[in-house]
């Protein structure tokens, strides 16, 4: 008798030790950087992250210092941490502009890389035009004011805002910011989308010092 009660209990504890974990990666704050943790779609001849990088390392934060804004719209990054560049490249992108590599990999997944102007400009141009891209790139849901898209291509953009230098977070629901590099130039560029127009298009910034998301191209 005692045994079977033994048993039973065993049976209990592990049952409830798989209860309470979970290996969907989705359930986490830290999806980490191995491309197995995400979702990716074919859009022409490239293959992106269907999802924004979620992974937790030094330089990166959730919009608000809120985990549950990491699981839904990954983490934001400062240039230098995106770019996987000394700290001091957080203000100098002038010199370490020189250290950016064609497909720089970054933070990315290995085989992966950040997008460079080009990259995002055969997306774009794929898809429609700079006036109309982000209508059928932007997620059906999520965003402000009737700013939703149809997710035509299965990239599924979403609002997840910036954050600032000083600590501070806005524009989440309203508006996605996408790291880039300049293939010419190893410039600073970035992909911004709106809720109030169907734009996408990638531009020089110098706002290294901002925090923004990440979707990573396959090389």
């Amino acid at each position: 008798m005692k045994k079977v009660l033994l048993f039973a209990m065993l049976v209990f504890a592990i049952g409830l030790l798989f209860s309470c974990t979970s290996d969907d990666p989705s359930d986490s704050a830290d999806k980490g950087n191995d491309i197995g943790n995400y979702r990716t779609v074919v859009i022409g001849t490239q293959t992106w992250m269907a999802e924004n990088l979620n992974y937790a390392v030094a330089g990166s934060k959730c919009y608000d210092n809120d985990p549950a804004n990491c699981v839904k719209y990954g983490r934001l990054y400062d240039w230098a941490t995106a770019m996987a560049l000394p700290s001091s490249c957080y203000s100098n992108t002038t010199t370490c502009s020189s250290q950016i590599q064609a497909k720089h990999r970054g933070i990315c997944p290995s085989g992966w890389h950040i997008p460079s102007d080009v990259d995002w400009d055969i997306l774009v141009d794929y898809v429609g035009n700079v006036l109309t891209a982000g209508k059928y790139l932007k997620a059906t849901s999520g965003w402000n004011k009737n700013g939703n898209g149809t997710d035509q291509y299965g990239f599924s953009a979403l609002p997840g805002g910036f954050g600032r230098s000083n600590g501070s977070f806005d524009n989440v629901g309203d508006a996605g910011y996408w790291w880039g590099v300049s293939e010419s130039r190893g410039d600073v560029i970035d992909l911004d989308m709106g809720y109030s127009d169907d734009n996408a298009s990638a531009t020089r910034t110098r706002l290294t010092y901002s925090s923004y998301s990440l979707r990573c191209l396959q090389d």
